[in-house]
């Protein structure tokens, strides 16, 4: 039962599939942050098999209540009823198409009705796609180069050049990147100055894990227009979560362009680029086209979602199930003088563990990890809050988050830690947190 200890999970499907799977795929994986290296590998489960609302079972039976929650595609949970029937019945007609199809007129109606910044709207499968698209447009009509960065924005050369996995990106494109701090006006206004009149963008994550203080959003806003360029909120995470109209409707600051994604397809491949229209109309010009940008089954799904959000108060309980974690995880950490932390908001937060010079410790993460998993609670690196996720749910991860924090209290005072350790240390991809 999900929330009772085990000693140890029966993992040899997933173990077995895994084996077989380095033979014939690079890493092992589609998805670098779903790889068994980001979690606490030799303990984790490494394939799932199936899911229902809040809850997943691997491919060896065991059952879980999900956090990751496909990184943070499930916003109203797995196997949903309203989005499933909307997707079979489209499906009965077909997917995709020679022509265009309605689908498409319906969901962008949709999205302009509670995006702020929605006068026009474009659709991508990921969320690279349409940070990609973003860029293209906003150096298009600004007929400028460089782009300023904040946050992560995905995997393709225009931005990953600016990280430290930058293999395989020539270096011309890697010097158009730059980058400035959340929270530290100066940090974008000192870009400006340096490069003038030669940033075509400023493209950020509204929201990360700390709130905008003292305006932040405002004051970009502010430089980027006073400096001819324009505003991208990158809102793949924060999109269809944090409002329903994502940060930007959550701060009341509106850009001149935001991808949104990706939980408006509940684990369908949907995201978007949206923006005001006399820019979107740019993409009359550049070359912005997929053979499944039109594709009807996660077109559906999105419509079903945003209906489904509008009609039922489903933001409302991601904040509020979420805080309950982020309260309790406080107040357990404070009591224990564990060197721990949740951070961020009730629908995403992000798991710390300090070791004893104060840096961020993947041993102690991991330890914490394993006792979670063997109560029955998949943690990841980001934790993201469904609809799905009911007040029992919540009670079971409470518990068990406060046996592992227990155990992990221990791990600490012993002054061996790794002995209470089953698994290998996790490793890291390459985002700053």
């Amino acid at each position: 039962e999900v929330g009772m200890k085990t000693d140890s999970l029966n993992t040899e499907k997933s173990k077995l599939l895994w084996e077989k799977a380095l033979k014939l795929i690079p890493c092992g994986t589609q998805t670098l942050s779903k790889a068994p290296s980001q979690f606490a590998e030799g303990v984790y489960p490494v394939y799932l098999q199936r899911g229902k609302g809040s809850h997943v079972w691997d491919v060896d039976g065991n059952e879980y209540i999900d956090f990751p929650l496909g990184l943070g595609a499930m916003i109203l949970g797995y196997d949903y009823p309203t989005v499933k029937e909307a997707i079979i019945k489209q499906l009965e007609q077909g997917s995709t198409f020679s022509l265009l199809h309605p689908a498409e007129i319906e969901f962008a109606e949709l999205v302009k009705e509670v995006v702020p910044c929605a006068e026009n709207v474009r659709f991508t499968k990921t969320g690279s796609e349409a940070t990609s698209g973003a860029i293209r447009i906003a150096r298009a009509y600004t007929g400028k180069k460089m782009i300023a960065t904040c946050g992560y924005h995905g995997w393709h050369d225009w931005y990953v050049g600016a990280t430290p996995r930058h293999l395989g990106v020539p270096e011309e494109v890697r010097n158009l990147v730059l980058t400035f701090s959340y929270n530290d006006p100066a940090s974008l206004e000192k870009l400006f100055a340096e490069n003038p009149n030669q940033i075509a963008a400023v493209i950020m994550e509204p929201v990360g894990l700390f709130a905008p203080q003292n305006q932040f959003l405002e004051k970009v806003k502010d430089i980027t227009h006073k400096n001819q360029a324009l505003l991208i909120f990158d809102e793949i995470v924060t999109g269809f979560r944090y409002a329903l109209g994502g940060a930007q409707d959550l701060y009341k600051v509106t850009p001149d362009l935001s991808t949104m994604g990706k939980a408006v397809g509940n684990g369908m491949p949907l995201n978007l680029v949206c923006g005001k229209a006399d820019i979107m109309k740019t993409c009359e010009n550049i070359f912005f086209s997929s053979t499944f940008g039109g594709e009807t089954l996660s077109l559906a799904a999105g419509s079903a979602v945003i209906r489904e959000m509008k009609s039922k108060n489903v933001i409302a309980q991601l904040w509020k199930q979420g805080n309950k974690l982020l309260e309790n995880f406080k107040q357990q950490t404070v009591r224990l003088q564990l060197k721990a932390e949740l951070i961020g908001f009730g629908p995403r937060q992000f798991l710390n563990v300090f070791g004893g010079d104060g840096k961020p410790s993947q041993l102690l993460k991991a330890i914490f990890w394993q006792e979670c998993i063997r109560r029955g609670i998949l943690f990841g690196n980001a934790q993201f809050i469904s609809f799905s996720h009911s007040d029992v749910d919540i009670e079971k991860t409470i518990c068990a988050t406060n046996a592992a924090l227990e155990y992990l209290k221990k791990a600490v005072d012993s002054g061996t830690p790794e002995k209470w350790y089953d698994g290998h240390i996790p490793g890291e991809i390459f985002r700053k947190q």
